[in-house]
């Protein structure tokens, strides 16, 4: 009997935010993959499940290279395809780990896209965000009555980031470690640096609020960070 390929998200980074049907899922699993990007580094999706874990499950660390192209795929991608694959194949519960939820700027989609018409069965149990997370913790409505969001990562085409900064009422900002000081001026031309609030590592121990996110100009800004804002009313 074949297994089951699950894709779990974990969250921003409070192990207390995972759904019941995730814990249930991790506690049950066969093999859990924690994903990281280089050999070196933890996978912060791990850790946050850990306090879930079985002890008797096997966790597997594969490293899944930040360059993705499905037309020529690399071997590290090729390998971890083939070893989740047959793990399933032999009928295994196998989890895969990931940040906030799973369809949302996830490593795993690569991953489903990968292996959706392989025969695997395959389930997807969804995660909170960190933009979401971040709301509730700031006390920040993200969005209300007829409120337009957009939710955006800061590395997106000059001329998109403009448009949606120009006609939302309500902004998520991700991915905003690459051009910090450029987003931080496009927030101010759209008039909505006033409100913006950047957190980063939600959830975390070692949680940072910035409530003036010009003073964090220059400086370097962690992966896990976001920001929040809205326009006056």
């Amino acid at each position: 009997m074949k297994g089951i390929f699950y894709g779990i998200g974990v969250g921003p980074g409070d192990p207390e935010l995972l759904t019941l049907k995730a814990i249930n899922l991790i506690k049950r699993a066969d093999v859990i993959i924690a994903p990281k990007t280089e050999k070196k580094e933890e996978s912060t999706a791990l850790a946050i499940a850990k306090p879930h874990l079985n002890p008797e499950t096997v966790v597997l660390d594969m490293v899944f290279p930040m360059v993705y192209n499905p037309d020529t795929l690399s071997d590290a991608w090729k390998s971890n395809r083939d070893i989740i694959c047959g793990l399933v194949e032999e009928g295994k519960s196998v989890v895969f780990l990931t940040l906030g939820d799973p369809m949302l700027y996830s490593t795993y989609i690569y991953v489903f896209n990968l292996i959706k018409d392989s025969g695997c069965q395959i389930e997807t149990v969804p995660g909170i965000t960190s933009f979401c997370a971040i709301g509730s913790r700031l006390g920040f409505p993200l969005a209300e009555g007829n409120d337009v969001l957009s939710v955006i990562p800061a590395t997106a085409d000059d001329v998109v980031l403009d448009k949606a900064l120009a006609t939302a009422d309500s902004v998520v900002l991700l991915k905003v470690n690459r051009n910090f000081d450029s987003l931080v001026g496009k927030l101010e031309a759209n008039g909505l640096l006033e409100n913006a609030v950047m957190v980063t590592k939600c959830g975390h121990e070692d949680e940072e609020i910035v409530a003036d996110i010009r003073a964090t100009g220059g400086q370097k800004v962690n992966y896990l960070s976001a920001i929040v804002t809205r326009r006056s009313k």
